[in-house]
């Protein structure tokens, strides 16, 4: 319990306002197709969280005109992204100095276009830690602030107690991520850990929707789906309430 504590003072230190730990060990067939055998053989992973400016989240709606859609990408990607990164090496040379084994993943690396992913799935791993369910939009939601947190996760073979278990789908009958998008990209289905993403959510579409926006000269920004889920929009207008 020593080196979990270590590890949580770490990272809260460092501006993680989640952290948690999951235990790998049902999603190693998973881990193995998306990342290959090397990623597949860390029983454990620490995943952290950054919670997303809320001033920022909610320019999505109007993201076309400027400079919303500028300041959107770099501080919730480009920022949070690299605080996400240092964060995530800082934990992994603590796990080494300790004695054992600590990989850390990018924040925000594709590793294969024809997969559309990279070498481990963060949502993957805060789900399994107990952090959050997955909803209709493939993305992690948590209780307190539904999808508007930025993932990333070290991966070792650390004996790490494990904070939880994966969470069932608090959706319900919503469906305001799915009629939200703009090209119509998520199925409506909720999460079933035996069925492929394409089953929910068609990442291809999503994928050629952010090369035509790069093509036509404006900066790549979407995320209806995480400013509309309501988890998060509730905190985002209680937040506004408070300031009046």
């Amino acid at each position: 319990m020593y080196l979990d504590n270590r590890i949580n003072i770490l990272a809260k230190t460092l501006g993680a306002d989640y952290c948690g730990v999951a235990d790998l060990a049902p999603a190693r067939d998973f881990m193995e197709w998306q990342g290959g055998k090397q990623v597949a053989e860390y029983p454990r992973a620490v995943v952290m969280g950054i919670v997303l400016l809320d001033t920022l989240v909610d320019l999505l709606p109007d993201r076309e005109t400027p400079p919303n859609a500028v300041l959107y990408r770099h501080h919730t990607y480009d920022i949070v992204n690299g605080a996400l990164d240092q964060m995530a090496l800082q934990v992994a040379n603590t796990i080494q100095r300790a004695g054992y084994r600590a990989l850390p993943v990018p924040a925000s690396k594709r590793a294969s276009d024809e997969k559309i992913a990279g070498i481990f799935s963060h949502k993957l791993a805060a789900h399994m830690a107990g952090l959050g369910w997955i909803g209709r939009s493939c993305l992690l939601i948590t209780p307190d602030h539904g999808p508007r947190v930025r993932w990333i996760a070290v991966l070792t073979d650390a004996p790490l107690t494990p904070t939880g278990t994966p969470m069932a789908p608090r959706c319900g009958s919503c469906t305001a991520c799915v009629d939200a998008c703009p090209i119509h990209a998520f199925t409506g289905e909720l999460f079933a850990q035996n069925e492929p993403r394409e089953a929910r959510f068609d990442a291809a579409a999503c994928d050629r929707y952010f090369k035509a926006m790069e093509s036509s000269g404006k900066p790549a920004a979407c995320g209806m789906c995480l400013y509309i889920c309501p988890h998060g929009r509730s905190v985002s207008n209680r937040n506004h309430q408070n300031t009046e």
